[in-house]
């Protein structure tokens, strides 16, 4: 009991104006729950917003690495972030010195529509540049360097 009301009073809530006071019956409570959980039940699609317009744009210079320790640190598939991409295996990291960790990017050229995430660092020298984590070390020699514009988010 609090302030002499029981928490569990078979009376109607007080916000519930219709039924305040009176002695609700097992079904008439039944009926109560069902029709609260069918107002949160969806009604066909959820309206989709629209597509948010990149913050910044940088037309960068690109490259690509794999998870090897020739090319990362003594921890190769842990990226700066601590994300496992070994454990993770797909390709939308993205390592970046110029950005937030977290970053949401796409490079419309190279990838059309498709999100990279910047989870990862490179080397202090390099400030504006983008390298992308691949698989497969063959992919990632096949990339070599290409300029795109990149579109932050």
């Amino acid at each position: 009991m609090l302030l002499g009301i029981s928490v569990f009073s078979p009376y109607a809530a007080n916000a519930d104006v219709a039924t305040q006071g009176q002695k609700l019956d097992d079904a008439t409570i039944a009926l109560l729950i069902e029709a609260m959980q069918n107002e949160t039940r969806a009604y066909g699609q959820l309206p989709v917003s629209a597509d948010a317009k990149p913050r910044r744009l940088y037309t960068i210079p690109m490259t690509a690495y794999t998870s090897e320790v020739g090319q990362t640190d003594s921890t190769p598939c842990i990226t700066a972030s601590g994300l496992d991409v070994c454990e993770r295996n797909t390709e939308d990291i993205v390592a970046a010195n110029f950005l937030p960790l977290g970053t949401r990017v796409r490079i419309p050229e190279l990838y059309g529509d498709r999100v990279f995430y910047v989870e990862d660092r490179m080397n202090k020298r390099y400030q504006y540049k983008m390298d992308f984590w691949m698989k497969e070390k063959q992919d990632a020699k096949q990339f070599g360097v290409q300029y795109a514009t990149v579109e932050v988010f």
